[in-house]
């Protein structure tokens, strides 16, 4: 499972499906997405990383070791100055003050007349900027957990 290096991932900006998101365990139906989506595959699974037209085989349960093997290979793995995909279900993630009304696919609403402040939740620092995934509506700011991940990546 590389839920975890997904997320990592998502955060340096990339666009990185995971199958379990998806629902999708099998092998057949695994190749099937990455040559449909035109992906990469990360695995740690020697036989599938052999069967897929891209693939890229990590031999590291550790976190830490699994984003050292992918900068090995040539990915860049540094922040972007703001957020651009979800951690959570990969969408795009805007500025809170670009998203409007009837945008978020999961019902959520955004203020009618753009005052962006009504609708941010009050979790959120009052001195972040806030973001927003487009897909899902969760909110994002750049925190201590975008620092604790900038940190991690440094250390590499």
């Amino acid at each position: 499972m590389l839920g975890k290096l997904a997320t990592y991932l998502r955060m340096c900006g990339y666009d990185a499906a995971y199958a379990l998101d998806r629902g999708i365990e099998d092998d057949d139906a695994i190749r099937a997405l990455t040559e449909n989506e035109d992906r990469t595959l990360l695995t740690r699974d020697a036989q599938l990383a052999e069967q897929a037209d891209d693939s890229l085989l990590l031999t590291e349960r550790d976190i830490e070791d699994q984003l050292r093997e992918l900068r090995a290979a040539g990915v860049d793995l540094s922040l972007p100055d703001k957020p651009q995909r979800c951690s959570a279900c990969n969408g795009e993630v805007v500025s809170a003050g670009e998203v409007e009304l009837g945008e978020l696919s999961d019902g959520a609403e955004v203020d009618i007349d753009g005052d962006i402040d009504a609708d941010v939740p009050e979790h959120v620092p009052d001195d972040a900027e806030p973001y927003r995934c487009r897909d899902c509506g969760q909110w994002f700011w750049k925190g201590s957990h975008w620092d604790d991940v900038r940190e991690t990546l440094a250390a590499l």
